[in-house]
């Protein structure tokens, strides 16, 4: 679909992501799936593009302006390489670039910012734990004051990156209960006390590391809380809404792929003694998989349009995530329908968008919080 909203400059940032994720990413990432991490290289040629610098000071490595229609164009064609797990362990950074961008002290982003930009290194936001999954105003790591030292315990689980990252931005508790109790805190892999382990066996994103960390007494500089106390992390609910966005972009671009390639296998497959497309029964699947991404595409312009004029459409965006996801799910269940057999063998788009397609509805904001958060949004 032609968007009103296109310009030459946000044409050509499209293009080149399209042309590097052919070039760089789609040949390879089977190979990085079943070896079960991608490249480093990969982080730092994925950074010289500028597209983890999205409303970063320049001096700091990063662009020196936003646009929400790029951010959306990145999480959209990375996500054609039909590979999950790809974006993921890249993609972990991008939640935690913007409360050090906003929160952190000078000498933190001096030290963090232009190294996670260019992908020399990898940073994490850690805010899921064990007994909590979206229940974020429960978070029970808790962080205490010792002196000039704030005392951090407790743990986090599914943590993207966790496993590569060198900086964490961690909320813990230090106050009364709910959001108003918690504040952020900025933690180094290397600090004593701090540890983590791999989670395995996952569905998807084979290639992405997820990891549960460990705070056991980690002991920090007053100066690592991030923010006012008790209120660092409410100062952060923003920029779960832009992670949304990027997850609505990225099912996008994983509903063209599942279009691409069930219109290629049909044209090509032969059933009955003519090509698959020629069969009444798979032109309608086509057409019922592409008018789902014209209503994806259509409303996510429209967001990415308001988030630019200043405005964050919230209760927009919790609906459209809810769509999109189911949308992306159907999607994929029927790509897999068309493309039969051969797209249930290891080594192919549609099966790994298949197997993949359930933790976007999950992650992010799970599809349940996302419309119970969407109607309280709408003062109801």
């Amino acid at each position: 679909m032609q968007s009103p909203f296109d310009t030459e400059e946000r044409r050509a940032f499209r293009e080149s992501l399209r042309s590097f994720v052919a070039q760089e990413i789609t040949p390879f990432c089977d190979d990085w799936d079943e070896a079960g991490k991608i490249p480093w290289e990969l982080h730092q040629k994925t950074g010289a593009l500028g597209v983890w610098g999205f409303g970063i000071e320049e001096k700091y490595g990063g662009l020196g302006f936003d646009d929400c229609f790029m951010r959306a164009a990145y999480s959209e064609e990375i996500a054609r390489c039909g590979a999950g797990g790809v974006a993921a362990a890249m993609g972990g950074r991008q939640i935690s670039l913007d409360p050090i961008a906003r929160l952190a002290s000078e000498e933190i982003k001096m030290q963090v910012l232009p190294e996670v930009i260019a992908g020399r290194k990898g940073s994490s936001l850690a805010v899921t734990e064990p007994g909590g999954g979206s229940d974020v105003a429960n978070i029970t790591t808790t962080a205490r004051r010792d002196g000039n030292h704030w005392v951090l315990s407790g743990s986090k689980t599914f943590i993207t990156g966790g496993m590569t990252s060198e900086y964490f931005v961690i909320p813990a508790r230090t106050g009364g209960p709910g959001l108003e109790g918690i504040s952020l805190f900025f933690v180094e892999a290397d600090t004593p006390g701090f540890t983590r382990s791999a989670l395995s066996r996952k569905m998807g994103w084979w290639c992405s590391d997820q990891a549960t960390l460990f705070l056991d007494d980690v002991r920090l500089p007053a100066d690592r809380m991030m923010g006012p106390e008790n209120h660092g992390f409410l100062a952060v609910m923003e920029n779960f809404n832009l992670e949304r966005v990027g997850l609505i972009a990225g099912m996008l671009g994983m509903m063209k792929t599942c279009l691409e390639d069930s219109i290629a296998w049909a044209q090509e497959r032969q059933t009955f003694g003519k090509p698959l497309i020629r069969h009444q029964v798979i032109r309608h699947k086509i057409a019922d998989i592409s008018a789902r991404i014209d209503a994806v595409e259509a409303t996510l312009n429209t967001i990415c349009w308001q988030v630019n004029e200043g405005r964050m459409p919230v209760a927009e965006i919790c609906k459209a995530k809810v769509f999109t996801s189911k949308a992306c799910e159907f999607c994929a269940s029927e790509a897999m329908q068309i493309l039969g057999g051969a797209g249930y063998l290891r080594g192919n788009r549609i099966e790994r968008i298949y197997r993949e397609v359930k933790v976007m509805a999950i992650g992010g904001g799970s599809e349940e919080i996302m419309r119970d958060l969407a109607v309280r949004q709408m003062g109801l």
